[in-house]
């Protein structure tokens, strides 16, 4: 299966005070940590949200400004006009990312129960998530997930999520 990497990245980080992506964690920005996690596993990478050194940078559909899944829906028509199978999504403020996330999601659709930013989506959706956008009250992530039927997985143990600056560890590596 080819598998395109798709960071969202289009947040405001407030609860984190400033750019979270940019955050730094071991000398290294939170979204290089989610972009080396996911290099490992697909075939490509993109960033919707943002532009960011030394990745393909993709444009919200519809529009800006509709959340995760406006990211998700420029990824997905991006990796269907590109020949990939499926997208494994992340948002660019997750540390602990195992490298087999997409084996452990299994088969698309597939969401982490916990996080369903992370998530692993056919490219064939691409038009039926511009449909779904096209109504003003359709913008959780959850909801577009139990839509389509994605199977819920339970989040791995490594992972942390990081909101707030206090979020960041302090010391040991979370990743496996």
């Amino acid at each position: 299966m080819k598998i395109l990497g798709a960071i969202l990245a289009g947040g405001q980080s407030r609860r984190f005070g400033s750019d979270k992506a940019e955050a730094l964690f071991q000398g290294k920005a939170l979204l290089d940590h989610v972009a080396d996690a996911l290099r490992s596993q697909c075939a490509e990478l993109v960033i919707a949200g943002r532009q960011w050194p030394g990745i393909i940078s993709i444009a919200d559909i519809p529009e800006p400004g509709l959340g995760p899944l406006g990211g998700l829906a420029g990824a997905l028509a991006y990796a269907q006009q590109n020949d990939f199978d499926a997208v494994l999504s992340c948002g660019c403020d997750v540390l602990g990312l195992p490298c087999d996330l997409a084996e452990q999601l299994g088969s698309a659709p597939a969401i982490l129960d916990d996080l369903p930013i992370i998530g692993l989506w056919p490219a064939d959706l691409a038009d039926t998530i511009t449909i779904w956008l096209s109504e003003p009250a359709n913008r959780s992530v959850y909801r577009f997930a139990d839509y389509i039927q994605a199977r819920r997985a339970p989040m791995p143990d490594s992972l942390i999520n990081v909101n707030r600056a206090s979020d960041l560890p302090t010391s040991a590596s979370p990743n496996p």
